[in-house]
């Protein structure tokens, strides 16, 4: 059934995350033209006022750090304006749009800062200058790239072992990442399978080539760029077939598995065809330097949710008297919410549906344009404003800042029947926000529930600083942008 489930989002085309895990040399080859085209143009502004000295005394040293701040602040926007996303660096007009804004922005704000950055200049016609030549000089690189290193440049061809349910899903997930890719970025040659029934047979477009004993003469002849392993029980692999797959990669060719390449196009866990695998799963091996990654998080945790705690004392007289005026009843809402552990705690936020939502329905999930919610409510889910209460869930160490949402006992109780390593997510603190809340819908359904599961366990097995601050960076934008639900 979740298999099925599995196969059936992705036809529908659930949309990729893009993290560039695979296609990182895609990423790699924008931003260093983004910073040889950044710099270059601060080169050009300051040789324009006479004031560039590229020899190898003092003066020059003195200038570096005009050069690393703007390259700094490029990144940093970057990080709100999703420049590096590769779907929209392939198509020019949205590249130039959004990139454009963003060298605006950054060469405004950096001829605001004092001290690191060059003095302004005497004349006013100079101030307008570095924004100018930066934004020309990042739309023509952007343009450029989207001419002529679209993603077939970065195209990949490869074998899939296993024409099953996992490489069936394999092909669809690739299919996928194509179309939303704006190109061919994987090209998936054929399907190497030991079912005799299915040689020569096309399955979802692709020719199923020949069995394990063909395998190294295909690779000989088509010199694939990879091998991808798509047999979920994997202990189940015949060992002719094991040998075959070490021979390819003993003539060079890169080997894979189905659950790899998966978590490194969507940014999910395949909890579909994870198997028995728990590797696929969880993160068996931990550095020792996690252990100062928490214990530093947990402390800008409860720094940041106490400095949310004030501000919410801010916002309380204005939400209760929006409430007042539009629908009377209590500031906040009180919820049974199952934490670290299965432990049940009590989630605070600010009441956005009318008072007794669930009096006669019972508990429900809560849909899109639900006619239960307050106008105040509706304002306040889109600003994600209404989470905002649970800093204090943070402060009691209920909860942290990012994690897997924390769901009802009762939609556990169901969804854990449903889908396999469900209770999994119970591993880690829940958080305010998270990796599902930011790369998916809300969720209304099962299907929606696996979804967001995959995303919640990869963030669990993926932790790190970096993902932290792209969740919350997300999160900022979500925010600012009214995307709630």
């Amino acid at each position: 059934m979740v298999i099925r489930a599995a196969r059936t989002l992705f036809r529908k085309k659930v949309p990729t995350v893009g993290l560039g895990l695979r296609f990182s040399g895609r990423r790699l080859l924008l931003a260093s033209g983004d910073v040889i085209m950044l710099n270059s143009a601060l080169v050009l502004y300051l040789v324009a006022q006479a004031r560039f000295n590229a020899g190898g005394d003092s003066s020059f040293w003195r200038q570096l750090p005009w050069f690393l701040v703007l390259t700094c602040l490029w990144f940093g926007a970057s990080l709100f304006s999703d420049v590096y996303d590769l779907n929209r660096a392939a198509r020019v007009v949205e590249s130039v749009a959004f990139t454009g804004a963003t060298a605006v922005f950054v060469s405004g704000s950096y001829l605001l800062i004092p001290y690191v950055t060059p003095t302004l200049p005497d004349r006013r016609l100079f101030i307008f200058l570095l924004p100018l030549l930066v934004t020309l000089a990042i739309v023509t690189w952007r343009i450029l790239y989207a001419t002529l290193f679209s993603p077939p440049t970065f195209q990949r061809q490869a074998l899939i072992i296993g024409a099953g349910q996992s490489g069936q899903m394999l092909a669809q997930m690739v299919a996928n990442i194509n179309h939303h890719d704006n190109g061919i970025v994987y090209t998936i040659l054929g399907f190497i399978d030991d079912d005799l029934n299915k040689q020569q047979q096309m399955i979802s477009g692709i020719p199923i080539l020949g069995t394990r004993h063909d395998l190294l003469k295909l690779a000989q002849k088509l010199r694939p760029d990879e091998i991808i392993v798509a047999i979920t029980h994997s202990h189940l692999i015949h060992p002719k077939l094991f040998q075959a797959v070490l021979d390819c990669r003993e003539l060079g060719i890169p080997i894979t598995t189905m659950t790899h390449l998966y978590e490194s196009l969507t940014g999910r866990v395949p909890v579909a065809y994870a198997g028995n695998d728990l590797q696929v799963i969880l993160s068996i091996d931990r550095p020792a330097i996690n252990r100062l990654y928490f214990a530093f998080r947990r402390g800008c945790e409860w720094l940041i949710a106490l400095l949310g705690c004030l501000f919410l004392l801010i916002l309380m007289p204005f939400i209760w008297l929006g409430n007042r005026l539009t629908n009377p009843g209590d500031l906040f809402y009180w919820q049974e919410r199952v934490g670290e552990g299965g432990k049940v705690f009590q989630v605070v936020k600010f009441r956005s549906m009318v008072m007794g939502a669930e009096q006669d329905t019972g508990v429900v999930w809560a849909r899109e344009n639900d006619e239960r919610i307050t106008p105040v409510g509706r304002l306040l889910r889109k600003a994600r404003i209404d989470e905002m209460p649970q800093f204090w869930n943070v402060l009691k160490g209920e909860m942290s800042l990012i994690g897997p949402r924390p769901e009802r006992p009762f939609i556990i109780t169901t969804l854990e029947k449903e889908i396999p390593f469900y209770r999994v997510r119970h591993d880690v603190r829940p958080g305010i926000t998270g990796w599902a809340q930011v790369c998916y819908r809300y969720g209304a359904s099962v299907d929606d529930a696996l979804i967001k599961l995959e995303y919640d366990l990869y963030y669990i097995k993926h932790q790190s600083w970096y993902l932290d601050l792209v969740i919350l960076v997300k999160t900022v934008r979500v925010m600012l942008g009214l995307q709630g639900q």
